[in-house]
């Protein structure tokens, strides 16, 4: 296995403190302090803490394409039980961060959209990215007859990821799950509710 580099370190640091604290609120010595290295590492491999900031958002980014890829593209399973299955894998992976936090693209993509241009640019492309894995998985479920083809798939997994961001929300100030797990019942029992 591959040791981890300065700049990983840096990163991991970063993205840990980011997502905690949102990125204006982490400073650049608590970054440097946490991974562990001087001022002059962060500079080699950062032109700027908003370079630095792109670069945490392409971490985040790979770590929740890797887990919605796992779920979404698990042709072993039916494609409602893989949006399922990925959405229990996200309230899961919230509970052990203990219901604090949220999903770092959505904290950031309210955090900077209207206050950094590149960060509104990159934070698009995920969400953009991660409602074409959903449409896909929906696409093939019309495909196998489980909903019916006259849905609008983009607009479905638009509509999907929207209220999921907004149950994320919501379980943060309330600290339960329960608007995950409301989420997940009302769009399975309404506009996913298997038609076969």
């Amino acid at each position: 296995m591959r040791k981890a580099s300065a700049k990983d370190d840096i990163l991991l640091s970063g993205a840990r403190l980011i997502h905690e604290k949102g990125y204006n609120n982490t400073g650049l010595q608590e970054i440097l302090s946490a991974a562990g290295v001087p001022k002059g590492s962060f500079y080699f491999h950062f032109r700027s803490k908003e370079d630095f900031g792109l670069q945490v958002v392409d971490t985040y980014a790979s770590f929740i394409r890797h887990m919605a890829e796992k779920c979404l593209r698990d042709t072993a399973l039916p494609p409602l039980l893989r949006l399922e299955k990925f959405f229990d894998c996200y309230i899961m992976h919230f509970q052990d961060m203990d219901l604090r936090f949220g999903c770092p693209i959505g904290n950031l993509m309210q955090e900077m959209s209207d206050l950094s241009e590149p960060f509104r640019e990159k934070i698009g492309s995920i969400y953009d990215d991660l409602c074409s894995l959903i449409r896909e998985c929906l696409a093939d479920a019309q495909q196998a007859g489980d909903l019916p083809g006259d849905i609008d798939a983009e607009g479905a997994a638009q509509f999907v990821f929207d209220s999921w961001e907004g149950a994320v929300m919501h379980m943060k100030l309330v600290r339960s799950s329960g608007p995950l797990v409301n989420c997940k019942k009302m769009l399975f029992s309404t506009l996913l509710k298997h038609r076969g």
